[in-house]
């Protein structure tokens, strides 16, 4: 296993505005990120392996020792201006295409990142109040670059062979990260529709296990709520979960 460079992680970013931890085990990035106080602007812990690694819904993340990806971000700056999952999704896209110089992955609203059909990585966002009144924003990500699969839907990375570039990829989703927070941008929409495996096309809402209706995708809106046309027209939903036919 090709081990995490933290220089190569922290390479050309403002180390006056981060800190980072490598944890070799641990239960969870999130669950840390918790549990610390943080000194600067942004927190960024990663493990090698999780033991209790959770995805949206209380779903488990598997999280075995691998060159997988295993990592929260955590601030206390207010990050409210926009819809997180779906930013960060876009970020991961974005990095993950510019280190493996392929265009090939596809968004799945509103927090999961695809490969050809395959469910490749996930965002978990949570906040917490921390000191009374400071509320934490705690990103989670999760990305298989080469993982057993184990269920149908997982995928992997394994044909890009970017294990022995995940400290790169690391530097690369931080760094548009800051970008992002410093220069926020409303065109991430339409890069996150082009981006969207489902536009236009009909999806199943879920909420839980409950099946609601069918509907067509049509749009988000700069909350990230999903936009969506059925027989009873048009209407917006700002979570839940949607199935779609030949997509994991």
């Amino acid at each position: 296993m090709k081990e995490l460079n933290k220089d190569k992680i922290l390479e050309n970013l403002p180390i006056n505005r981060l800190n980072l931890d490598i944890f070799t085990e641990i239960d969870s990035t999130n669950e840390e990120a918790k549990r610390i106080n943080l000194f600067k602007d942004f927190h960024i812990i990663i493990a090698e392996k999780q033991n209790a690694g959770r995805g949206r819904l209380g779903k488990k993340w598997s999280s075995p020792q691998s060159n997988n990806i295993y990592m929260t971000i955590c601030t206390e700056k207010d990050l409210s201006f926009a819809p997180l999952s779906l930013i960060i999704g876009l970020i991961c896209k974005e990095a993950i295409e510019e280190i493996s110089k392929k265009s090939e992955i596809k968004l799945k609203w509103p927090n999961d990142i695809l490969h050809k059909n395959k469910k490749i990585g996930g965002i978990l966002v949570e906040k917490e109040i921390h000191n009374d009144d400071e509320v934490r924003s705690i990103i989670g990500i999760g990305i298989n670059l080469n993982i057993k699969k184990e269920e149908s839907w997982w995928g992997d990375l394994s044909e890009y062979k970017l294990e022995s570039k995940r400290s790169a990829l690391i530097n690369i989703i931080i760094s548009k990260l800051l970008k992002f927070n410093d220069n926020y941008n409303e065109d991430w929409i339409n890069k996150w529709k082009a981006s969207c495996a489902h536009m236009n096309k009909e999806v199943e809402i879920y909420e839980g296990k409950e099946f609601i209706e069918k509907t067509i995708f049509k749009d988000i809106d700069s909350k990230g709520n999903a936009i969506l046309e059925s027989k009873n027209g048009i209407k917006k939903i700002r979570s839940g979960q949607i199935s779609i036919k030949g997509i994991y």
